[in-house]
């Protein structure tokens, strides 16, 4: 039976734990680089550019991330990728001036858009179709749980052992991500172009069509829409909070990742037996209301129950995203559609973050978080518009075959 299917096998666990220890070293950056900065003269405006650049260039590679992968195979792709972001870490150590930064983030960019988008490729060729959502929910803990903890570790380190001792524990982490994507064994799956296709064909081939996936364009739309809601969140909770008067407010991002853990147990279950529609509505309500919630909180108790329902409501959907992508994609196509779904959804952060940090110079940041839920309830219409088009579609089709 295919509930039978085993989904916890030996290199399904190790690509967990590489991916864990990649992004636990790269969360761990995230508060230090911009505090790092600060200290060798950087401006607010070269902090911005230093921070931003990193999605540029991960955005750009994943345009021939799947092409590369067919000719060399997911896993020497992965190991390059892993690789680089290790070599582009350690040399963070000797970045003492804003240009090497900039350099340095440009070269870490590209080993992390081969690395983020050929996880959740092999992720997929790993877990059994029938447990498609389940398993990816799993797969997705390690990134939660990097969220979690990797800031902590990098503000703590950067604050008691200095700057230095703290990348090289992040070099440590990507050490032992790289290990681990040497040791395990990643399924070829066939490829996305043909094997003697040749560089000057695929260089010729329409720009969009390496950028976008079409299969995977419908949900990868829908994630760039819940990332202009995500982006909100994680860019301007700490000013919200001084905003509003409110302490700890680190504390939101614990109770969520924590939220998120415990509902992947259940929603990747759902999702296998019911479908995405199951998932993706209810989990995009919830968000919508967490969203609002924190926007009128003035207590902690307040914030922390946003924080809550934010962690259910986005802990289910993003998975059942990514779920519902492989699921319409055939096997060779994955590495190009993950590609989409991480470009759009990167576009929605970046987009999310400079057009509601504009508006909330206006009108505050509470009042920005109420109209940032407008882009889950958008998700939720686009969804359920195209769903009803789609059996009404059905609907027509068997109604005209009765009539023959």
């Amino acid at each position: 039976m295919n509930h039978k299917e085993r989904l916890w096998t030996k290199d399904f666990i190790l690509l967990g734990y590489s991916n864990l220890f990649l992004f636990l070293a790269f969360e761990m950056l995230m508060p230090i680089l911009p505090l790092h900065m600060e200290t060798i003269g950087g401006t607010s405006s070269e902090i911005g550019i230093v921070m931003g650049i990193f999605t540029v260039t991960a955005i750009l590679i994943r345009l021939f991330t799947g092409f590369f992968a067919d000719k060399i195979g997911i896993k020497s792709l992965l190991v390059i990728g892993g690789i680089i972001c290790l070599v582009a870490t350690g040399l963070y150590d000797v970045a003492m001036v804003v240009v090497w930064l900039i350099m340095f983030r440009l070269l870490h960019g590209v080993g992390f858009g081969i690395a983020t988008t050929l996880y959740g490729t092999a992720a997929a060729d790993m877990i059994p179709p029938s447990r498609m959502g389940e398993g990816m929910g799993y797969f997705g803990l390690s990134n939660t749980i990097a969220v979690s903890i990797g800031p902590f570790i990098g503000v703590i380190l950067f604050e008691h052992a200095g700057y230095d001792i703290a990348i090289v524990i992040a070099t440590a982490f990507l050490v032992i991500s790289s290990f681990f994507n040497i040791i395990m064994k990643i399924p070829r799956s066939a490829p996305a172009h043909k094997q003697n296709t040749p560089v000057e064909k695929f260089v010729a081939e329409p720009f969009l069509s390496r950028l976008v996936n079409r299969q995977a364009l419908f949900p990868s739309l829908l994630g760039m829409l819940s990332g202009f809601g995500f982006g909100a969140i994680i860019s301007f909770i700490a000013l919200f909070g001084k905003e509003a008067g409110l302490a700890n407010i680190g504390y939101f991002f614990l109770v969520t990742s924590i939220f998120e853990v415990l509902v992947r147990f259940v929603s990747g279950k759902i999702f296998d037996a019911k479908g995405p529609f199951w998932v993706i509505v209810p989990s995009a309500f919830l968000t919508c209301l967490a969203t609002v919630m924190l926007s009128y909180a003035t207590n902690m108790g307040t914030m922390l129950g946003a924080a809550a329902v934010f962690g259910i409501g986005f802990g289910a959907l993003f998975p059942a995203l990514q779920a519902w992508i492989i699921n319409r994609v055939e096997p060779n196509a994955r590495t190009s559609a993950t590609a989409t779904f991480f470009n759009l959804f990167d576009i929605g952060i970046a987009g999310g973050a400079a057009l509601l940090g504009l508006v909330a110079g206006f009108v505050g940041y509470g009042m920005m978080y109420r109209l940032s839920s407008l882009f889950y309830i958008a998700l939720i219409v686009v969804y359920v518009a195209s769903e009803w088009k789609s059996r009404q579609k059905k609907r027509g089709l068997n109604d005209r075959q009765l009539t023959l």
